[in-house]
């Protein structure tokens, strides 16, 4: 009687596939039938940014590989739940994980393996070739509209939560999309852009009331997507008038922007934080409900997100009415809710989400903590919110900086004082790479 084939596990990313994996994936079939656990884009997303493909489109690429008898999901780093299930005669792993984050992951698996003889083998890694390094030049290429728009609806499907910072223009902008922190063997970084009406309207001299057009605007956002691949969000205020709103949205979806976040207001913008609200009026959540729609009917992709801004704490008004809000929003086709607040403390914004997390219509939340700026992220996803944009903080720290160096000029009659105050003229043209 034959001898049935033995057992062995695989587990990988495998975002973009190249002769490494192909290398781990012969190794492994000559061991026996190769089950592959493909980590989820979930898994991924714990530890560094999402992957170019997603799950499906990985799973497919995998399972047609000649050396692979099947595939099933690794839904953490930790091989443990899936190697106990299907308890393998080998587990085949590239010896690149005895150090770094994985190697934790490495000491578990030898551990367990050894509770039914089971055996690590580490083929040697391939040098000079990663996922991560073909993903960075393909990244130098830059990326297409309908890449850049679908990719924040996967980092909501993927990460706890989604961490957007302010850019004002393509130098902030490049700070977002390069700039990364590295903690316990993770990568953080911002995963996208907030285009904000405030800002933007800032550096253009002029004040946050609408003043700056849509046309303005888009153009400004351009010069920040012609350098960055990240997501971008844009803030439209209260959208403006109905009929004009279909433009707006082929507009932006046109150029790349993700998401598009209206406010319930009315009548001449006044920013949210200004502390007298008395004349500001919300729109009647159903006219406003009609914008949501239109924006649904107008989308050409349901990756386009719609998420609106909900005013009633800005304006006075109760829970009870920011609820209803929410329920009329999110029935009407909302993606996200962002729910503001100008208070001190994310209190107000937390007992919102504890009372509409229990609704039917629940639908991901969105935090700007401008003034609540003491809460967490991690308290945060406590509270079912999905994402955070840190609304305005690069302009706010280029401005006093801007004004300390050009009063130590006027004080000194020369630079020279400054100088090693400020990074180097080579640094600056560094920034962006000459083609």
């Amino acid at each position: 009687m034959k001898n049935s084939p033995k057992k062995v596990y695989v587990g990988m990313s495998a975002d973009v596939i190249h002769e490494g994996h192909i290398n781990i994936l012969k190794t492994a079939n000559k061991l026996g039938d190769v089950t592959v656990g493909l980590l989820t884009d979930t898994a991924i997303a714990s530890y560094k940014d999402i992957p170019y493909l997603n799950f499906k489109r990985r799973k497919i690429i995998i399972q047609n590989i000649k050396y692979v008898k099947k595939v099933i999901p690794q839904d953490t780093l930790d091989y443990v739940k899936n190697i106990q299930l299907i308890k393998p005669d080998y587990v085949v792993h590239g010896d690149d994980w005895r150090s770094g984050v994985q190697k934790k992951t490495r000491d578990r698996v030898i551990k367990v393996l050894k509770n039914w003889g089971g055996k690590l083998i580490e083929p040697k890694y391939t040098k000079n070739i990663s996922s991560t390094i073909i993903k960075n030049k393909i990244l130098e290429i830059g990326t297409s509209p309908q890449n850049r728009v679908s990719r924040l609806k996967r980092l909501f499907e993927s990460k706890k939560i989604v961490r957007l910072l302010e850019s004002h223009n393509a130098l902030a902008g490049l700070i977002i999309e390069n700039l990364k922190f590295q903690k316990s063997n993770k990568t953080r970084e911002f995963d996208g852009m907030w285009s904000s009406s405030l800002t933007d309207s800032a550096t253009k001299g002029k004040p946050d009331n609408s003043s700056v057009d849509f046309s303005s605007r888009i153009t400004s956002l351009n010069n920040i997507m012609d350098v960055t691949t990240k997501p971008v969000v844009f803030d439209a205020d209260n959208g403006g008038q109905i009929e004009h709103m279909s433009y707006l949205i082929r507009s932006l979806e046109r150029s790349g922007v993700s998401a598009i976040i209206i406010e319930d207001k009315v009548g001449l913008k006044k920013n949210s934080l200004f502390k007298n609200q008395k004349n500001t009026k919300q729109d009647d959540p159903k006219t406003f409900a009609k914008k949501i729609k239109k924006i649904c009917e107008t989308r050409n992709s349901k990756d386009f997100l719609a998420i609106a801004r909900i005013e009633s704490f800005i304006v006075g008004k109760n829970l009870k009415d920011a609820l209803n809000r929410a329920q009329i929003y999110a029935k009407a086709g909302a993606d996200a809710i962002l729910i503001h607040s100008k208070n001190k403390t994310p209190q107000e914004i937390f007992s919102f989400a504890r009372k509409f997390k229990k609704s039917e219509s629940f639908i991901p939340l969105v935090a700007v903590p401008s003034t609540y700026s003491k809460v967490h992220e991690k308290d945060l996803i406590k509270n079912g919110f999905k994402m955070v944009i840190y609304a305005n903080h690069l302009l706010r720290a280029a401005y006093p900086a801007m004004e300390i160096v050009a009063k130590k000029i006027l004080q000194n009659e020369r630079s020279f004082e400054i100088e090693k105050k400020i990074i180097p003229i080579k640094t600056i043209i560094n920034l962006v790479k000459n083609d």
